[in-house]
């Protein structure tokens, strides 16, 4: 098993037996150091980000079209299709998780590598998980305020739309747009320090799981689900998964993509973020006892994705490139 998956287990078991230690505001507030630590995630994200090579990838428009449309709109409508399976007011949390991560962005990294596996468009690979990376601090929240102000449960309560922009600009934007300023500057040394930077990311994502569920297991949030409910949601989070998967690829087919550009659209299409999921969290939900809820559906989705995809993508390369 992948060594971050075992730590977020690690994190959510620590959460559960000293929820203390992540609500405590002294000798120092986890919390707060989590929300510094997501400006500086997405300040050395922007430095890595190339503004030519963004530029050179606008070519492939049809391509990027069907991995954001996938993205931000066929994930949250599956979504709300669904909503009627979750009609049980102890059920409504569990789904709000599910929504928010259907309209989460795609993933870098993985997306990348699995292109890079199945011998996929990798220069599409990295537009488009770069640039889906940019949208979503816009339609995530936006698609999560439609749905949150016309809710009635206590995950609505003091949610503002435009306040819910106005942090992210602050924490996610802004830190993006600073470090693509000064890629030309410090690029090379974000680029060469990639291994560290991405021990920096993993750690503040344990810093944020950690605390979120310590405040949702301190007030007692997980009371009413059993180990069941947990098998049940994972199994779903594969079925969603694999529906999207399905959906990309024949939609691909159809258009016409060559082989490489179809590797590329379903991996990129189907992938969601952890790394932006959590942050997001921390701006949407903040200081609420359900946040823990709201990320167990994107952590299992994490979990089983590189899993599924892993197989995926080494099946297509052991096979021979037909068109």
């Amino acid at each position: 098993m992948d060594a971050f998956i075992l730590a977020l287990i690690f994190a959510i078991g620590l959460a559960y037996l000293w929820p203390e230690g992540g609500i405590r505001e002294e000798p120092i507030s986890l919390s707060e150091l989590a929300n510094i630590g997501v400006s500086g995630i997405f300040f050395f994200y922007g430095l890595r980000l190339n503004p030519e090579k963004l530029k050179a990838g606008l070519r492939n428009w049809h391509l990027h079209l069907v991995v954001q449309l996938t993205t931000f709109l066929l994930f949250p409508l599956l979504v709300l299709g669904g909503r009627a399976l979750f009609e049980n007011p102890d059920n409504q949390l569990m789904w709000l998780g599910i929504f928010f991560l259907a309209t989460l962005p795609s993933t870098v990294s993985s997306s990348v590598v699995m292109v890079s596996i199945a011998g996929g468009n990798l220069p599409s690979a990295i537009f488009n998980a770069s640039i889906s990376s940019l949208i979503g601090v816009l339609l995530t929240p936006l698609w999560m305020g439609l749905v949150m102000q016309g809710a009635d449960h206590a995950s609505a309560e003091g949610f503002s739309f435009w306040s819910v922009i106005g942090k992210l600009c602050l924490q996610v934007l802004a830190p993006v747009l600073l470090g693509i300023l000064l890629h030309g500057r410090m690029g090379a040394y974000a680029e060469r320090h990639r291994q560290k930077l991405r021990y920096f990311d993993q750690f503040i994502i344990l810093l944020i799981v950690y605390t979120s569920f310590c405040e949702s297991f301190a007030r007692r949030m997980f009371a009413d689900y059993s180990w069941g409910d947990v098998l049940g949601l994972g199994l779903g989070m594969l079925g969603l998964f694999l529906l999207v998967y399905a959906v990309v690829s024949a939609l691909s087919r159809r258009l016409g993509f060559s082989r490489e550009d179809r590797i590329t659209a379903v991996f990129c299409g189907s992938k969601k973020s952890l790394v932006h999921g959590t942050v997001m969290s921390k701006v949407l939900f903040a200081g609420s006892p359900i946040t823990g809820i709201v990320l167990l559906p994107l952590m299992l989705y994490h979990a089983l994705q590189l899993i599924a995809a892993s197989i995926i993508a080494q099946s297509i390369a052991r096979k021979q490139p037909v068109d």
